[in-house]
């Protein structure tokens, strides 16, 4: 049976229906393995394999939610029992325990087949400082498959693997998902787990999904979202922020100015993708990125190159013949930095990550394009610090900003190569980030990697977030534009729309209360009262019912559709004394017209 291309999707169903077992679809991809595919640093064999599949035994897809579904790993990250090199054969070590992240996965039934080639030490967007060999793009191989997670990104573009993991510093977890037209999630600083993964710079390093589609991406890091006491940089999820929507027209800021450098095909393919989300519905903006762009200029014009000193300097000293000459030079300069430099560039970090936070409330995300140019291989051979630098102009700031970021494939250039764009926003919009994918795949779908296989759309929500968002229909005061409306807002609520209650409501004009406020109560003889719905974060919504006073409180409202909702109801005591407003229809309508009469 063929797997190739295969989703998440469609490995489960093939268990859950008992088409095959996993050692029927797993043993004989791993042994079609190609040994001198620079893609890998090592591949597994049987009996590897067979451990594994052993974990599986008497277990099914209804026990493992990954159940007998193969992935990949860099090779910078440990998996027990593998090597671990970070491509550098000389730093190599046998890992005794699994990275978190590898081992959350495996423990939810997913299969390791191999490790993945990489940028030396994870350093560079190029995918060929390796001493494996350069890993070549999945669709066109004169063109960089791009780094520093190139193996990983590649294996999933040629649908050997339906997801793997890489790690994001400085856009490492992106890049290659642009340039072989893949989705690259590049979760919140410290959602995943980094312990088991070896440095590039510690304080921003993140643990990133290459996946087919963003649903897929979004059920894998669901496994991986975890606290882990034993990292020092791990976080807890921020829930209240993580799962507000950008509802049905997301307001959107891309650069007001872009330095292709040169690449023409690269910045046609823009204009056609930002053209075609305003026709999607998408609000779009320009914003002045300098601060952006100033802030990129840090990672390796500034001190953050010593952070990688610390990681692997005193190897690189000890053994500089063993280590990628561009690598070397690289972070040979962590010693020019002192204390005072480390300490001077981080205030600076600070400051412009606060500009940007800043300019970020006024939009629900920005949009860049992956890269500005999508070089061949015999570019970088040329040029391979100065391309670098090119291709980290959108992508080097993300995490010394504190963002989340989701590279999704566009309309392919004029040359039939791949092309992404990247959603952005602040920490904690992950999810948020993976509906504005699903969002854009709705509107612009992608065929799987480097195939020419149709991708089945993602759900508009894809699985996950709706059960983290609870509907809640409001009727006066918390209306768009009305004096409570901040209750909703202030907890990251999202406008759904407007709407009317089945035709057995009545609204009252309650005394006494400030400021003026509605009482929605149900009777058979009553109407339809238009309300609003908004999507609040579940994990918010009790605070939100503690605020709200008596008589008033929240129950279930039917609504014209049949559907039934949490929304505002009155107690019968408060409505004694209240004035029947039901046939206005509505409180704004009945606001405007005792406005005219008062104007009278």
């Amino acid at each position: 049976m063929r797997t190739s291309g295969w989703t998440l999707t469609d490995w489960l169903d093939t268990y859950t229906r008992q088409e095959a077992k996993p050692a029927e679809l797993l043993t004989p991809l791993v042994d079609a393995l190609d040994a001198s595919d620079p893609a890998w640093t090592y591949r597994i064999n049987r009996a590897e394999l067979n451990q594994q599949l052993a974990f599986l035994n008497d277990k099914s897809p209804a026990d493992l939610p990954l159940y007998g579904i193969p992935f990949a790993v860099k090779d910078n990250i440990d998996v027990a029992g593998l090597p671990t090199s970070a491509a550098c054969p000389a730093y190599r070590y046998d890992a005794r325990n699994s990275a978190t992240a590898v081992a959350r996965l495996t423990q939810a039934g997913a299969i390791v087949i191999g490790k993945t080639n990489l940028d030396q030490f994870a350093t560079g967007l190029v995918g060929t400082r390796s001493p494996y060999g350069a890993v070549p793009n999945s669709v066109n191989p004169d063109y960089i498959s791009g780094g520093s997670s190139s193996g990983s990104a590649v294996v999933v573009a040629r649908g050997l693997v339906p997801f793997s993991l890489g790690t994001d510093t400085a856009g490492s977890g992106r890049v290659p998902a642009g340039f072989n037209n893949i989705v690259g999630l590049k979760p919140t600083k410290g959602r995943f787990s980094t312990r088991g993964v070896v440095p590039a710079c510690r304080s921003l390093d993140c643990v990133s999904i290459f996946a087919l589609g963003v649903d897929d991406a979004a059920t894998v890091a669901r496994h991986l979202e975890a606290f882990d006491s034993a990292d020092a940089y791990s976080r807890k999820p921020q829930l209240s922020v993580q799962t507000h929507l950008f509802g049905s027209a997301p307001n959107i800021a891309i650069p007001e100015s872009i330095d292709w450098c040169g690449d023409d095909a690269q910045r046609e393919a823009w204009l056609i993708a930002v053209q075609q989300l305003k026709e999607a519905g998408a609000n779009i903006t320009t914003l002045d990125f300098t601060p952006m762009q100033n802030l990129a200029q840090l990672l390796y014009g500034g001190a953050w190159v010593a952070e990688r000193g610390a990681a692997v300097g005193d190897f690189i000293a000890q053994k500089p013949a063993e280590v990628n000459d561009v690598v070397g030079g690289i972070i040979s300069q962590s010693a020019n930095f002192t204390a005072i430099d480390v300490f001077n560039a981080e205030y600076r970090r600070a400051e412009l990550a606060q500009e940007i936070q800043s300019l970020m409330r006024e939009v629900d995300a920005l949009m860049v394009p992956t890269t500005v140019r999508f070089p061949t291989q015999a570019d970088v051979a040329a040029d391979p610090v100065g391309v670098n630098t090119q291709l980290g102009m959108f992508t080097n700031f993300v995490n010394l900003a504190d963002c989340a970021a989701l590279s999704v494939p566009a309309p392919k250039r004029s040359d039939a190569l791949p092309f992404g764009i990247t959603f952005i926003a602040p920490a904690w919009s992950d999810n948020a980030l993976i509906a504005l994918g699903a969002y854009w795949q709705q509107q612009q779908p992608w065929t799987k990697g480097a195939s020419e296989q149709t991708l089945p759309l993602t759900p508009a929500k894809p699985a996950g977030i709706d059960d983290q968002l609870i509907r809640v229909a409001v009727v006066g005061a918390h209306l768009t534009d009305m004096p409570l409306n901040h209750q909703l807002t202030s907890r990251s609520a999202r406008f759904v729309c407007e709407t009317n209650t089945a035709d057995r409501y009545r609204l009252y004009a309650l005394s006494n209360t400030q400021p003026p406020k509605p009482g929605l109560a149900r009777d058979d003889t009553g109407g339809a009262i238009t309300v609003e719905l908004w999507d609040m974060p579940l994990t918010l919504f009790g605070s939100f019912v503690a605020e709200i006073p008596a008589p008033l409180g929240i129950g279930n409202v039917t609504l014209a559709d049949g559907s039934t909702v949490k929304g505002f109801i009155c107690e019968p005591a408060g409505l004694k004394g209240a004035l029947d407003i039901t046939e206005y229809g509505g409180w704004r309508n009945f606001l405007n017209n005792k406005n005219k009469v008062a104007n009278q």
